[in-house]
């Protein structure tokens, strides 16, 4: 049975500010400025140190929310986990959850995940790894997906035209990715948004392992913005048979879908699409 706790209180919950009001001008090229400023939310971004097994494995940079969610999603698609069941999560596992500002989330599977190795760097909210090593790393764990039915890429374009109805931090700020889970009836099950694009992601897995719904067979992951390597490896992990984004994949994530067997399709315009990789024959 999986177990959270919160601040040290079974069941509690925490609630984080993800957007704060600043004040701004704003200025038109050709018209003289206003002197006036006006109130603009604005996303919040604070680093995320994630430890495993009281063992530090990444610090990223995030939105607040769903912290739990994305320290499990990201142990279970770097590969960390290795298969173990997550027994509990809780903010902090050395100290107060106070003081250390609900910024660390510990992950604990009782020992039966192998002794982690962490990241080098931090995780910015732009990209997620780096090195051919670690990149080499996240795909020889993984095998090509099962053979699937071709996706209906009515259903695909469908399922992005109606994502930003659940995205209320986006339509607060306008500077956040939102990543969504959704079937082959383009039912969408799980919809995350996260200043980082990875960590986003990252949340959507997470809830699914949670939620002992993977692998994501029968299932499409929706990427805002760029389809990059991390992405579709992370797609992969979970078991997704598909990633649709809005803008355009990088070579490495097409060659990388292909080895894994996964639909990949990008820069979707005007309910149309390019299709990169699609299942083998």
């Amino acid at each position: 049975m999986f177990v959270i706790w919160v601040g040290g209180y079974y069941g509690g919950v925490m609630v984080r500010s993800r957007s704060e009001t600043v004040l701004a001008r704003r200025v038109t090229a050709g018209v003289s400025a206003d002197d006036g400023r006006r109130p603009d939310d604005v996303i919040v971004e604070e680093p995320l140190e994630v430890r495993l097994d009281g063992e530090l494995v990444a610090t990223t940079m995030r939105t607040p929310g769903h912290d739990f969610e994305l320290a499990v999603g990201l142990c279970f698609t770097d590969g960390l986990l290795a298969g173990a069941p997550v027994a509990s999560c809780r903010y902090c596992g050395t100290g107060s959850a106070v003081d250390t500002e609900f910024n660390v989330v510990s992950v604990d599977t009782g020992g039966r995940a192998p002794k982690p190795v962490a990241r080098l760097s931090t995780t910015s909210a732009a990209c997620g790894v780096c090195g051919t090593t670690q990149i080499d790393e996240l795909t020889s764990r993984l095998s090509p997906l099962p053979r699937y039915e071709p996706w209906d890429t009515d259903v695909l374009l469908d399922a992005t035209t109606r994502v930003p109805e659940h995205q209320e931090l986006f339509a607060r700020t306008g500077s956040v990715h939102a990543a969504a889970a959704f079937d082959r009836s383009g039912t969408i099950s799980v919809v995350r948004e996260d200043i980082g694009r990875h960590n986003a992601v990252d949340k959507v897995i997470g809830r699914l392992f949670l939620d002992d719904l993977l692998p994501a067979t029968g299932h499409a992951l929706f990427v805002s913005g760029r389809a990059s390597f991390e992405m579709v490896q992370k797609a992969w992990a979970a078991g997704f048979e598909a990633v649709i984004a809005v803008s355009a994949p990088s070579s490495l994530a097409i060659r990388t879908a292909e080895q894994a067997g996964l639909t990949l399709a990008g820069f979707v315009r005007d309910n149309s699409c390019n299709v990169y990789a699609s299942p083998r024959p």
